[in-house]
């Protein structure tokens, strides 16, 4: 464990690309943006890809922009990432977990099919608690109910705008992790800079071990 990282006691986690793959319910969304607007998957994908490199949604751009109905979010397709298990079963030995996630209806429900809960202790959700991030209040909701410090906490997510930044301000420590599509946003602010980056959650377990 890395010096900067002593003190901690909580650390809270993103579920979508970080906990958690979104790439396949992602394709299928892409696919049937594609077959809206008669276009070639290929062209799409390029498209959403230069707004992510943006720091923009790209996909809700795209449907926006070109007036269709959004395709429904398959999450039944999620598949936890395959260093997810280990990463959560060997830090829970040591931290206290906790999730602060912007998820639909039943994210307990998911985590229990994907067989991480046992090692989560608070999972805030924004369905659930009528706030989402970057609401400041769903972190301070999350630490309130973790009766724990900002600076005795640490934020791991894949976001920049919604998990590293307000988690910054609050006085937490920040870990991005860049997997999925918010990988492709590069950090132009010192506001926008994590403690920590790495590319998966093997890289968060050997930092905070």
């Amino acid at each position: 464990m890395i010096d900067t990282m002593k003190n901690i006691e909580w650390l809270f986690f993103d579920v979508g690309s970080t906990l958690v793959s979104e790439e396949k319910p992602f394709t299928h969304r892409l696919h049937e943006i594609a077959e809206a607007v008669n276009e070639p998957s290929e062209t799409i994908e390029a498209k959403i890809l230069q707004l992510y490199r943006e720091k923009k949604k790209g996909e809700r751009v795209l449907i926006n922009e070109c007036g269709i109905e959004k395709p429904r979010w398959r999450s039944e397709d999620e598949e936890l990432f395959p260093e997810s298990y280990t990463c959560l079963e060997k830090l829970s030995k040591k931290y206290k977990i906790g999730v602060i996630a912007n998820q639909s209806p039943g994210t307990v429900a998911r985590l229990e099919k994907h067989g991480i809960l046992k090692f989560i202790d608070v999972v805030i959700a924004s369905a659930e608690e009528g706030i989402e991030k970057p609401d400041r209040k769903i972190f301070e909701l999350a630490l309130s109910r973790a009766d724990c410090r900002p600076e005795n906490a640490v934020m791991i997510g894949d976001r920049v705008d919604n998990d590293i930044i307000p988690a910054k301000k609050m006085g937490m420590k920040t870990v991005r992790v860049k997997q999925g599509m918010w990988k492709y946003w590069e950090v132009s602010s010192p506001e926008e800079q994590a403690d920590y980056e790495v590319d998966n959650l093997n890289e968060v377990l050997a930092l905070l071990e």
